[in-house]
């Protein structure tokens, strides 16, 4: 009986122990992207404006190699990295799919026009 008490005792602080680490494990993953995933991190929108609503949208992405932060379906995404440097945004298919897509003038963005004709603008900054 006396040898059971100090084995408990070793066995539970070596619980006690494991489950700690396994917390600190998870809390140094938990912030961390998996590899070609992205996720928004700030989203306004100001309609101040008549029929005008400018949207700023902050993404986070963790892409693989020869990836870069895009758009893709209205999304944050990683996309192939020669889309980004070649500025052929329509490439990276950032329209819903009943949408249509043209390049800005200088193809400093993309615009996405839906069936009923509402157009929606995105310039990269």
């Amino acid at each position: 009986m006396q040898l059971l008490r100090p084995a408990w005792a070793v066995a539970a602080a070596a619980l006690g122990s494991l489950l700690l680490l396994l917390l600190h494990s998870h809390s140094q993953r938990e912030g961390q992207l998996a590899a070609g995933t992205c996720e928004i991190v700030t989203l306004d929108r100001d309609g101040s404006r008549p029929r005008r609503t400018v949207a700023r949208q902050t993404a986070r992405c963790a892409c693989r190699a020869g990836q870069s932060a895009g758009t893709t379906r209205a999304g944050p995404a990683c996309v192939d990295v020669h889309i980004v440097w070649t500025r052929q945004w329509c490439e990276m298919s950032p329209c819903l799919e009943d949408e249509g897509c043209d390049l800005v003038v200088g193809q400093s963005g993309w615009t996405c026009t839906q069936p009923g004709g509402r157009i929606k603008t995105t310039t990269v900054s």
